[in-house]
């Protein structure tokens, strides 16, 4: 199943990453499904596509480079990079994401932007005054 499920999430990624097909997305998430962030932010399906389809247009011109997908039962964790055209920010991101039925359920996002790397490394020191 977990190849199964890789390719779930490998399918639906390359769509959005090639072509911004956010439709195209939506068709393999159920209809519960929950992306969450951080800090308790939580979204349903509607919510989140509706920020992808906003986010697709600041975004114009990302690339992504992945290069992990590891999958575990009903899970599919991507390790990407992506940066935005002309030397914009670049940002780490993992996603994990959950499988039930041949349907992605859920998600979770963690994004660091790479220029706070060294920083986040220690960030269990005070600041330094």
């Amino acid at each position: 199943m977990t190849t199964e499920n890789k390719i779930i999430v490998q399918r639906a990624l390359a769509g959005l990453i090639e072509t911004g097909d956010v439709d195209g997305l939506a068709r393999v998430l159920s209809d519960d499904f929950v992306h969450h962030r951080p800090g308790a932010i939580t979204s349903t399906k509607g919510e989140w596509l509706a920020a992808v389809r906003a986010a697709l247009v600041s975004l114009a011109g990302m690339q992504v480079e992945i290069h992990q997908i590891l999958s575990d039962g009903d899970h599919v964790i991507v390790y990407s990079r992506r940066w935005l055209p002309d030397g914009g920010p670049e940002i780490a991101v993992v996603d994990i994401w959950r499988i039930d039925d041949g349907l992605i359920a859920e998600g979770w996002e963690i994004i660091e932007p790479v220029a706070q790397v060294a920083a986040n490394l220690v960030w269990w020191e005070p600041a330094r005054r």
